[in-house]
């Protein structure tokens, strides 16, 4: 990306990111018409919704299907803990060295592991209880088409999905992505909210850069999906992603003396 560019997208973050009243997010709204008018400003393809249990949820062309790479890493984890043999035990050593890795670090030997022990059936299962209409899951796992919206909808219900024994783990991992991973939502993250965020990103070419995150503090629960495609790079993306990201939770700043 050239220098003007560059400047002018810093300009564009500083706009998105400026201090809003804080709210509650019950009352809360996101600004999706700041967040679309940004992504329109932007290179290649944006989608995104913005789910909360008061509000429904809202976006633009939520609908749209577009590859997953590894944000469907976070449903692999989900289905593999909602196994049957699994979801009332403790996880075994092997299992933390496998999963673990492949949420913090998205590992993708692990992803390809995983995906042959649940299979696509356990998948569609977890797509159907999160009340997902457009998921399609792929022979290899980066190939499954997701949508903003359905992805929305799963954040917002993960902890719902979990089981109960594994939840604060999974969640654990989620909160604890690796610093080289930790763009897009995870920089704008308003204060006094915790992010549960998975990314997904081609070879740096830019033809996949997504984000997916469940914002919470204290009962209240935001779920955010930005899916990008068509990016001249990955960094392109990664500034595209924050950028609709900082417009979106505008507002949600943590009350003064919270």
């Amino acid at each position: 990306m050239r220098r003007p560019a560059l400047l002018a997208a810093a300009g564009l973050l500083a706009l998105c990111a400026a201090p809003a009243p804080a709210a509650e997010a019950a009352t809360w709204r996101p600004d999706t018409r700041a967040a679309r008018a940004f992504a329109l400003q932007r290179e290649g393809n944006v989608t995104f919704a913005v789910a909360t249990a008061g509000r429904g949820l809202v976006g633009y062309h939520g609908a749209v299907s577009v590859r997953s790479a590894s944000v469907v890493k976070a449903m692999l984890m989900v289905a593999y803990l909602r196994r049957p043999d699994v979801r009332a035990r403790p996880l075994r050593r092997a299992e933390h060295a496998l999963l673990s890795p492949m949420i913090r670090k998205s590992d993708n030997r692990a992803a390809t592991t995983v995906q042959a022990r649940v299979g696509n059936g356990a998948l569609v299962a977890l797509a159907r209880a999160a009340r997902m209409r457009h998921f399609v899951p792929g022979v290899a796992w980066g190939g499954s088409r997701i949508a903003a919206g359905d992805q929305a909808r799963f954040f917002l219900r993960l902890e719902r999905l979990l089981p109960a024994r594994h939840r604060a783990t999974a969640l654990r991992w989620l909160q604890t992505i690796v610093p080289a991973q930790r763009w897009g939502v995870a920089p704008v993250t308003p204060p006094g909210w915790t992010a549960y965020f998975k990314g997904g990103w081609g070879s740096g070419r830019g033809a996949v850069t997504h984000q997916v995150a469940l914002l919470a503090r204290g009962e209240e629960r935001v779920a955010i999906a930005i899916l990008t495609t068509g990016n001249p790079s990955h960094a392109y993306g990664r500034v595209t992603v924050q950028g609709v990201a900082a417009a979106l939770v505008a507002g949600l700043e943590a009350p003064p003396g919270s």
